[in-house]
């Protein structure tokens, strides 16, 4: 059930270009709303193993981890026991519909993979922290490595120093080394897409730009990467979907420095522009907002 290998289909988009010109991404490059989901994740239940915790989960998921405790009646530092079920919705809106490439949304903590018109796999991703944000725009993969040596960047060895840190100028492949197992190189970037040794990173903003995932999602990312792969890199946060069925899904997230100051008039915004006003039910839609929680809601007009 992990993201990146089950493609778990949810619905189908009736919706999913329209919010291309946000993101600079030229529309001769997605293909047609209606062909392909606009949704990915699900509701399932998961028996703990040993190891687990809420934050591993919530990383491997793409799931908050104070949301993941929540819907189970947990908090953080709570153990877990083997065998324990915990209820699991990483039910998420897919942002684009691209013909081919890698699409990032930052404030989704999200990478989704494309080829030949489908979306083949998707994953949580770890991202530049407040004061390091990962940079939006356009990149093509230039490069890649399997067991990359780390070349410290002058701006983290200074880091390092600040900290009290041994500075490390060249770090060899292996456990100790954080870029994992795989490194993507971007033309027109310092940062790449690679691998950890910290999988509870995963899900996260604490990098110095680059984007970072599960040892197990970056060498299946890797196997279906080329070299020239176009990348995109976005900021949407609030994210509304309509499927075939004619259920209305919003979804909100924080960005790095946590809660925006506008995810009303962005939602609303969204609702007007895509003529939603009489489909959703305000009050689920203000529920959302407020919770900000980083999920797919169902926020539609239904039946009591």
């Amino acid at each position: 059930m992990t993201p990146g290998r089950s493609r778990q289909r949810a619905a189908r988009s009736v919706l999913g270009v329209l919010l291309l010109s946000l993101a600079g991404i030229p529309a001769g490059l997605a293909y047609e709303a209606g062909t392909d989901e606009t949704l990915v994740g699900g509701e399932f239940s998961y028996s703990v193993r040993s190891g687990d915790s809420l934050t591993l989960l919530g990383a491997r998921f793409g799931v908050a981890t104070a949301v993941l405790g929540r819907t189970n009646g947990l908090v953080r530092g709570d153990r877990l026991r083997i065998g324990q079920r915990l209820r699991i919705d990483n039910r998420h809106v897919v942002p684009f519909l691209l013909e081919d490439g890698i699409l990032i949304n930052v404030p989704q903590r999200l990478l989704f993979f494309f080829r030949d018109r489908k979306l083949v796999s998707w994953y949580p991703v770890g991202l530049g922290r407040l004061n390091w944000e990962t940079t939006l725009g356009q990149f093509v993969v230039r490069t890649r490595e399997r067991s990359p040596v780390w070349h410290v960047p002058a701006s983290i060895q200074k880091e390092m120093s600040q900290r009290g840190e041994e500075v490390r100028t060249r770090v060899e492949p292996g456990p100790a080394n954080p870029l994992g197992d795989y490194w993507l190189g971007l033309e027109g970037s310092s940062c790449g897409i690679h691998g950890t040794n910290a999988p509870a990173s995963i899900y996260r903003f604490g990098t110095h730009g680059c984007v970072r995932l599960h040892p197990d999602d970056i060498a299946d990312l890797f196997a279906r990467v080329a070299i020239g792969t176009r990348v995109w890199i976005v900021g949407e946060p609030a994210l509304l979907a309509r499927t075939m069925e004619g259920a209305v899904f919003l979804e909100c997230n924080p960005g790095p420095g946590g809660r925006l100051r506008d995810e009303a008039a962005r939602v609303a915004a969204i609702v007007e522009r895509q003529k939603l006003q009489g489909a959703v039910d305000a009050a689920e839609v203000d529920r959302v907002v407020a919770a900000t929680e980083g999920l797919a809601r169902r926020v539609d007009r239904r039946p009591d």
